[in-house]
């Protein structure tokens, strides 16, 4: 850790601008492990519904969700931090997709469960991440032509359903955990209560170093206190073994079949939009400006991690919405303590041990943080929406009916499990995908392709982003706004606005 904290001293004097400002060595470490406990919860979960679903043993349950930490943790390094062309140099930390479950499940299943289930599982997820970071890297015009699929009205409705639909996952927590023999319970909710004022306490009358540290108090706190009442368990601890090391391959050779990852390829194509939104969303927060280069190496470290995934027995990866949320909350916009917070995974991912004292969170308390969260995620989204022109009847029509589709799997599950086939029903059914995909369908319909790159223009007092690989000091004010114009369709563009010519973009990249 010394030694990464030297070297980003180093690179921090590059740059005057929040997000590569390098903090004290104690600061990146505290505000990297509230990271790290802010999307603990939302790691381990996909492993542990595939793996239940798949009917794998304890053991390699574990072995799952330590693999899961520590390829997360190189993912998050390798977005924050970037390598060439690769990463969005931004506070966004990767996480495994919830919009693959349900798809993975279906995989699964039908490859007979088990280990073998996880070997064909596999194969579909790294032809599918080879598949996203060869996208990212289609010459300028064409990516900037794919880019017009995704104008303020479609990433911001996006976000807005990516807050939504995590909403009831952070209900569930505070719940008790959804499954649990007690859920519902209301003492549950009392934690989950109790976490949630006690973190809204400090945002309101707090110094600015306790409400950056929010979440990690509250649930530091929550835990103290149902550990206090004995509802925190740490026996799992003294079980878990002290080291376990991931390896690649661990449960065989990958197995590569069509359908598959015909079906991997769409989950990556919705993937793909979250990952574009939340870039912008936390580009806005941090008073970044976000151009399609941006947004071309945050997909291009999304297709490396879920391909280095399929490698060390994990899932596909995506930025992670939970962690742009905190990083609206604590205001701390460096993207080093991004990297701090992957160096933590890592570790988790070495240390069974450690996973399983951060495990021992009880929901009830996870939940009162997570909700607080989700909905500042939703918030960001429609803080993106309040650049485009709701008054216009098309883009509210979008905006409406997006929203609905996207509640349909949580509101009327049946008509996906009863009322329609199994294959279809484990690419539909998720909220994320039709949501996301009624957006990018009805802005087709209503508005057609974007006249103007909606994220390219810069803004009227500031210089044009740089193109590719640009680490040129940013001395752009930090003054929150998000560097676009609003395509024509939406919104005016800001006064003096111009757009970015495409002679100032690499020959060979957005």
């Amino acid at each position: 850790m010394a030694r990464v904290a030297a070297r980003l001293s180093t690179e921090g004097k590059r740059s005057t601008h929040p997000v590569d400002e390098v903090l004290p060595l104690p600061k990146l470490a505290l505000y990297g492990f509230q990271h790290v406990l802010a999307f603990y919860a939302g790691a381990v979960i996909v492993p542990i519904i595939v793996g239940n679903a798949l009917k794998l043993s304890p053991e390699q349950l574990v072995y799952l969700i330590n693999a899961d930490l520590f390829t997360c943790g190189i993912a998050s390094i390798i977005q924050a931090w970037g390598i060439g062309r690769i990463g969005a140099r931004l506070p966004l930390i990767q996480g495994v997709t919830f919009t693959a479950v349900s798809p993975m499940i279906a995989i699964g299943l039908g490859a007979g469960g088990g280990t073998a289930a996880l070997l064909v599982i596999y194969g579909a997820v790294i032809t599918a991440g080879i598949a996203t970071f060869a996208f990212a890297w289609l010459p300028a015009k064409a990516f900037r032509t794919v880019m017009r699929l995704f104008p303020p009205v479609v990433t911001g409705t996006v976000i807005t359903v990516l807050g939504i639909v995590l909403l009831p996952v952070g209900l569930n927590d505070a719940a008790g955990g959804l499954g649990s023999p007690d859920f519902g319970d209301p003492k549950h909710f009392a934690y989950a209560g109790g976490t949630m004022l006690f973190i809204l306490v400090l945002m309101k009358i707090g110094k600015p170093f306790l409400s950056s540290i929010s979440i990690l108090l509250g649930l530091v706190g929550g835990t103290a206190v149902a550990f206090l009442l004995g509802d925190a368990k740490f026996g799992d601890v003294g079980k878990s073994d002290w080291i376990g090391v991931t390896t690649p391959f661990h449960f065989g050779v990958p197995k590569f079949e069509w359908f598959p990852i015909v079906l991997m390829l769409i989950v990556m194509l919705i993937t793909m939009v979250e990952t574009t939104g939340d870039t912008y969303a936390v580009g806005d927060i941090v008073g970044k400006d976000v151009d399609s280069e941006t947004v071309a190496r945050a997909l291009r470290a999304d297709g490396a991690a879920t391909a280095l995934g399929g490698v060390l027995n994990s899932f596909p990866y995506v930025a992670f919405a939970e962690n742009v949320g905190l990083v609206r909350m604590t205001k701390v916009k460096s993207r080093f303590v991004v990297v701090a917070a992957g160096v933590f995974m890592i570790i988790l991912g070495l240390l069974p041990k450690a996973a399983a004292i951060v495990a021992a969170v009880p929901h009830g308390v996870l939940g009162g943080a997570a909700t607080v969260m989700f909905g500042m995620v939703a918030l960001a989204g429609i803080q993106t929406l309040a650049k485009v022109d709701l008054k216009e009847e098309k883009n509210a029509l979008i905006v409406g009916v997006s929203l609905a589709f996207a509640l349909l799997p949580a509101t009327v599950p049946v008509f996906f499990t009863k009322h329609m086939d199994a294959d279809l029903s484990s690419l539909l059914n998720s909220g994320v995908t039709l949501g996301a995909t009624a957006a990018i369908v009805l802005n087709l319909i209503f508005n057609g392709l974007a006249k103007d790159d909606a994220h390219d223009t810069p803004r009227a007092d500031t210089p044009a982003v740089a193109g590719a690989g640009d680490d040129t000091p940013d001395d752009t004010p930090d003054d929150g706004k998000v560097a676009a114009a609003v395509p024509a369709q939406a919104a005016s563009p800001a006064p003096g606005a111009e757009k970015a010519d495409d002679a100032e973009a690499s020959p060979s990249a957005p």
